[in-house]
């Protein structure tokens, strides 16, 4: 059974500070948040509060937004982009063949510094986030949600 917990406003602020330091994005998030045991965050619509979510069984409830690891945050494709529209910095502007390749996985040379996890962004579109490292974002799309080469 899936076992997630309802965030109080104690560990939101932290993750909306975490996402600050990270993209400078000022957020306020309308959502309630809950946790698994992996450190994965769901956002879901605040009446949840309304039901004892340890008595159902459940693969998971609402939106994946993103994943803490000790002071890192990793978003989801959801989470970059809701933060995204608000975010100021560590977000890579793509072209179209880039973009081709992030969506099947391959990872991204950029020639740009970065810090950490960066908001990939195509246009007006958010693609996700991936994480930088020696000239490369590391592409974080699973591989049931990329497209085929065929595409």
């Amino acid at each position: 059974m899936l076992k997630l917990r309802i965030l109080n406003n104690k560990e939101i602020k932290e993750i909306i500070k975490l996402i600050e330091k990270q993209w400078g994005a000022e957020l306020k998030l309308k959502y309630a948040f809950l946790s698994n045991q992996k450190n994965r965050i769901f956002a879901v619509n605040r009446d949840i509060s309304k039901i004892d979510v340890s008595k159902i069984r459940v693969n998971s409830i609402g939106m994946y937004f993103c994943e803490i690891d000790g002071q890192s945050i990793r978003l989801g494709i959801e989470g970059s982009q809701i933060v995204g529209q608000k975010a100021t910095k560590n977000v890579a502007e793509i072209n179209e063949e880039e973009k081709k390749r992030w969506m099947m996985g391959d990872d991204i040379e950029i020639n740009e510094d970065y810090s950490g996890f960066v908001i990939i962004k195509h246009e007006n579109d958010f693609l996700g986030t991936g994480k930088y490292s020696n000239g490369k974002i590391l592409n974080y799309i699973p591989k049931a949600r990329r497209v085929s080469a065929s595409i």
